[in-house]
């Protein structure tokens, strides 16, 4: 049996509801993740999944253009 995991990034440069779609749709395609949600008004990115690798999210985030805080 495999449980959900759930983690939170903050994500650096998202200002419209573009940059959002832009970051969950290329998170979203990252082997694992069975939701994205990213919130500009917060900066935060929700991934949830299972085995999620974190590497993987990053450079995600990176190819949509923006920046996974350290």
């Amino acid at each position: 049996m495999s449980t959900t995991a759930e983690r939170t990034y903050t994500v650096e440069g998202m200002t419209c509801g573009h940059c959002e779609l832009s970051v969950r749709e290329e998170v979203e395609g990252v082997a694992g993740v069975e939701s994205a949600t990213a919130d500009r008004s917060t900066g935060l990115l929700v991934v949830r999944g299972d085995g999620v690798d974190d590497g993987a999210v990053r450079a995600a985030v990176a190819e949509a253009g923006y920046r996974v805080a350290a």
